[in-house]
């Protein structure tokens, strides 16, 4: 910046030095021009209304000179402006438009924009990186290579014509490389962690389920707000003391671990009541400190958090602090989906996490409540959705995708009347466990006993099965 500085104040002192002389006076029109336009070059004379090329632009001499290293016209405005040349074209091109990211790894941003329009035509288009020019390209793409990881960056862009017209700036976008060294190791497999909700349906003793199916983790249902941004579980029962504390002490005595689940579909959730990341983070902390999970699962959902997009945003920032105060608790999303992928609520927060840095271990679609009939094709058509969305955010491969990838699915018949028996849920576990997805989880152990004809409750699936069939399938994760 200092040598900046010094450069243009040297220059712009030999510019008033030769007016002061009486060399030249600034000249008042450029209507004499030459026709063909020489390349600049360093110790040239140049007088007053000489045109020049430089990287393809034209500028015009504003005083005579003689040139030198360093004095190239765009460095020097008050010895050169950039102007008409060969055939007087002044039209400025319109803006380019629609600039925006489409991609971002640790060490690089991808931009794209609409094409700008111009009289004779536009030659190319210079890329500006917080206002400084960083790039001159002709088509309209550009990729921004050597940044810095998890650092936002804004670019605008501007076009050019033949005759070295710049158009007015585009709209300026602001992207966020993904945090450092990629995306990093492929996180390891949680184990299949099954709902379990403590205020609902017959909770069964997770000792007694353990025991029976070999299953060493459940997800543990679910913090809601006690009153303002105060967690609680099911928003009435104490963190610590209560029903829950007990399930989860006899899980972790067996040598089990739990993951957390907060929000859900219903109920009066944290996300809207607490006032700002750093509270939504506070309260997430008590939680943590009062549990002790190896997983912290944020299922969002509903207009009150997946659909309200500052209060996605408040969660988002606050697992930025949630991670950073505990790098070694896993930090999940939950969210909802359609057949094909996510919807644009579940895209936006995928590509909000990429864009606010936030270290998302693993997000979880749900891939019920489709009115569906083969809930098994329809759950790999949503995860292959979910793959390509994480592909399409953070530039990943398949395989980078899948690892950071989970399926919430939803035992016997779902509140549509879907069917997944055990059958489909051990399809879907393979397909999971083939791909290399890491999280696998299933609503709920409450429902995991048969009551044939029973439909859609809340202690059992609806249809024929074992007791505690699902939960050990979800073992087998």
């Amino acid at each position: 910046m200092r040598l900046r500085s010094r450069l243009t104040a040297l220059l712009t002192g030999a510019a008033l030095a030769l007016t002061g002389a009486g060399l030249v006076a600034a000249p008042t029109a450029h209507a004499a021009v030459q026709q063909v336009a020489a390349a600049w070059a360093p110790g040239t004379s140049y007088a007053a209304g000489t045109v020049v090329t430089y990287n393809g632009v034209s500028y015009v001499c504003l005083q005579s000179h003689t040139s030198q290293a360093g004095w190239e016209p765009p460095n020097v405005p008050a010895l050169w402006r950039a102007g008409t040349g060969g055939g007087g074209d002044s039209a400025a091109p319109s803006a380019p438009g629609n600039l925006r990211s489409t991609g971002v790894t640790s060490s690089s941003v991808s931009l794209a924009w609409n094409a700008a329009t111009d009289n004779v035509g536009v030659t190319g288009y210079q890329v500006y990186r917080g206002g400084t020019q960083v790039a001159t390209v002709t088509g309209t793409t550009y990729t921004d290579t050597g940044r810095a990881a998890a650092t936002s960056y804004t670019y605008t862009v501007r076009a050019r014509d033949a005759a070295g017209n710049l158009s007015a700036p585009s709209n300026a976008v602001t992207a966020t490389t993904a945090t450092g060294g990629g995306p990093g190791p492929a996180p390891a497999r949680m184990p299949g962690a099954p709902y379990l909700y403590m205020g609902w349906g017959s909770p069964p003793n997770p000792g007694t389920v353990m025991d029976t199916t070999g299953v060493r983790s459940f997800t543990m249902a679910f913090i809601l707000s006690g009153g303002g941004c105060n967690p609680a579980w099911d928003g009435q029962r104490p963190l610590t003391g209560g029903t829950d504390q007990q399930a989860i002490n006899t899980i972790k005595s067996k040598g089990g671990s739990v993951q957390v689940s907060f929000g859900g579909w219903s109920g009066n959730k944290l996300g809207p009541n607490c006032s700002s990341p750093q509270a939504f983070a506070g309260a997430v902390q008590r939680v943590i400190d009062a549990v002790g999970p190896a997983v912290v699962d944020f299922d969002i959902e509903n207009t009150d958090e997946f659909a309200n997009y500052t209060v996605q945003d408040r969660i988002l920032n606050g697992l930025k602090i949630v991670k950073a105060d505990n790098p070694n608790v896993k930090v999940v999303v939950t969210f909802g989906t359609t057949r094909t992928g996510p919807d644009e609520h579940g895209v936006r927060l995928i590509n909000r996490s990429r864009e606010l840095g936030v270290p998302i271990d693993n997000y979880t679609i749900m891939p019920f409540n489709f009115g569906g009939s083969n809930l098994y094709q329809d759950t790999v058509n949503a995860s292959e959705g979910l793959k390509n969305a994480l592909k399409n955010a953070f530039g990943w491969s398949d395989a980078q995708a899948y690892a950071r990838m989970g399926i919430s699915g939803m035992n016997g018949l779902s509140d549509q009347q879907e069917l997944t028996t055990p059958g489909t849920w051990t399809q879907i576990r393979d397909w999971a466990r083939d791909r290399g997805l890491t999280r696998l989880a299933y609503w709920a152990v409450n429902r995991d006993r048969p009551c044939p004809g029973g439909g859609v409750a809340a202690h059992c699936s609806g249809i024929a099965q074992s007791d505690w069939e699902f939960t050990r399938i979800t073992a087998g994760f």
